[in-house]
């Protein structure tokens, strides 16, 4: 087993190294192809991106207009075809905008207790109605709200909550080891990293699934991944969904979150205790609570439909026979726009947050643009809309591919830079999920440096951006983060950076390029993702999800439907 270890280990680094050799080879090394790629470029599109002009870049306002022009001019500029196949640079995506006015109580034992919003609470419809009431509804506390049959794990036990209001934790089941009670049991929802039962849209997809009439996640900072501000900032705006025939009427009527202040609350006036609940649901024979509780709310949505756009363009395979198979990078374009309640600056410029991703697309189509002959396979470069609405951008094309998906060989995905510096390694978001791990670090390795997994699982980062989206549709998804072992930097810097990023940039409006911006790193790593894709463009194998992932059946059966044909 060993020496068949080394054997690929070899195969493939020969394979990048050949690889390397001629994308700067055929590209005439100085200064075409990878040495496109510059700070001084991905600096000045984020720039123009994150500009206070293009409104903080929200899907419907003249700022997506600005942003769809800017992407397609460069993609002209650059000589690049056309990606959708009628002859343009966009894909129309439907959406439903909705903007909640919420109101929200709890009776409690004959005693009202009012919630503030957004101060205490947020909450949506996706249903594409005016007004949705949950009147006296039972308020029950199911845990996690998970059900997972692989690991034996139900927090429903079969009870009955339709037309209820069912209140849960965000994350995973904390499962304590057996054997350290310090540390999470990684036979159990994966440990420490985050699986989809603990994302957000997992818990509201269930309790639509179960019939609740409302669903309320508890929010808590290090388990969710951010803090509060970061939902009632996001939430407590337009907020926008994919149209579809039945009008959403079969998702949860109420999608709600609550500070963990109100919780505890809620919880005490009840006569119960937040924490021992909390503690119990981390069992697998935990059973539903029904709280002494009933929950109201009443929900007006102003409503309106829009066109939004993917921006999509390609540089089509040299090969005759292999130019109908892709490859394809993402980018998000949107960010959250602008709130015109605030006082003084409202304008969400989103510079990191993903103008400078979207940066780095350019860079990297650019990069393609040099080399002669084109790979072998044709390359697509996608800029998607309404990520931050819930990867909607990246889930329409995913099921309404203007490529087949069992063609695709790959999705590659950045969503923000490294804007501290040169690092000797790049973290890869779900370590150990594809071969594509494999390539880049090969690829990595012929520059001296290394991959290390993310040093954050528990805040479920790969479910959190476009590449998802086309994970759950099979397609091999590869998306990487900065590094950590900054060069010249103290040790924690990058975990210090990271924090300080959170708790005071994350989708807030101070998300501007600062001045202290080094995107040197940056560089780097976009050189390394530019090889990885000509590689995969050029390999004689497809990209494959590894035994035990999620996504892996998917894929073989595409591909199985593919072979048929």
């Amino acid at each position: 087993m060993k020496r068949f270890a080394l054997i690929l280990t070899f195969s493939l680094c020969a394979f990048v190294a050949s690889t390397t050799f001629l994308f700067a080879q055929r590209a005439g090394q100085t200064p075409a192809a990878l040495n496109t790629i510059t700070s001084e470029d991905i600096l000045r599109h984020t720039r123009v991106l994150s500009s206070d002009e293009y409104e903080g870049r929200a899907p419907g306002t003249r700022g997506e207009d600005l942003t769809v022009k800017y992407l397609t001019d460069e993609f002209k500029r650059l000589g690049l075809k056309p990606g959708n196949p009628d002859g343009t640079y966009t894909q129309k995506v439907p959406l439903a905008g909705f903007t909640a006015q919420p109101t929200a109580s709890f009776e409690v034992k004959g005693e009202k207790i009012d919630l503030s919003f957004p101060n205490d609470y947020v909450a949506v419809s996706r249903r594409y109605v005016p007004e949705v009431n949950v009147a006296n509804s039972d308020v029950v506390f199911v845990g996690y709200g998970v059900v997972a049959p692989e690991y034996g794990w139900d927090d429903y036990k079969g009870l009955d909550v339709r037309g209820k209001t069912v209140i849960m934790l965000i994350n995973d089941p904390a499962v304590a080891d057996a054997n350290d009670a310090s540390k999470l049991d990684d036979k159990m929802f994966k440990g420490r990293a985050m699986t989809y039962y603990g994302r957000w849209t997992y818990k509201y997809e269930i309790a639509s699934e179960k019939g609740a009439a409302a669903c309320i996640i508890v929010h808590e900072t290090t388990p969710a991944g951010y803090p509060y501000e970061v939902v009632s900032g996001s939430w407590g705006r337009e907020n926008f969904d994919i149209v579809r025939a039945d009008k959403n009427a079969g998702r949860v009527g109420i999608e709600a979150w609550i500070t963990e202040n109100r919780a505890q609350q809620l919880f005490t006036a009840s006569g119960q205790n937040f924490n021992e609940l909390k503690k119990a649901a981390t069992r697998k024979n935990f059973k539903p609570v029904t709280l002494d509780a009933r929950a109201n709310f009443t929900l007006k949505n102003t409503l309106r439909t829009i066109d939004s756009r993917n921006v999509i363009a390609k540089t089509e395979g040299s090969d005759a026979r292999l130019k109908n198979e892709y490859v394809i990078y993402t980018a998000h374009w949107d960010h959250l726009g602008r709130d015109t309640t605030m006082q003084g600056d409202g304008i969400f410029n989103g510079a990191l947050d993903n103008a400078s991703g979207t940066a780095g697309l350019l860079e990297i189509a650019e990069a393609f643009t040099k080399i002669r002959p084109a790979p072998k396979r044709t390359i697509l470069f996608l800029a998607v809309t309404a990520e931050e609405k819930g990867l909607l951008g990246a889930k329409y094309y995913a099921t309404n591919p203007l490529y087949p998906l069992n063609k695709t060989l790959a999705n590659i995905n950045m969503d923000g830079v490294n804007q501290w510096g040169k690092t000797r390694d790049i973290i890869i978001v779900g370590l150990g999920n594809s071969t594509l791990d494999d390539l880049l670090r090969a690829t990595a390795a012929k520059n001296n440096r290394i991959i290390k997994p993310d040093s954050e699982p528990e805040k479920g980062f790969f479910y959190r951006s476009d590449h998802f989206e086309f994970a759950k549709q099979g397609v091999p998804a590869l998306y990487t983060d900065a590094g950590d072992d900054f060069i010249n930097k103290p040790a924690g810097y990058a975990q210090t950076k990271r924090d300080e990023y959170t708790a005071r940039d994350y989708h807030k409006v101070s998300d501007e390029i600062k001045p202290d911006w080094d995107l040197s790193g940056a560089v780097e790593d976009l050189r390394l993702l530019a090889t990885v894709g000509y590689a995969v463009a050029q390999g004689a194998r497809y990209p494959e999800w590894k035994p035990g992932t999620e996504f892996r059946a998917r894929r073989e059966e595409s591909l199985k439907q593919q072979s048929r044909r």
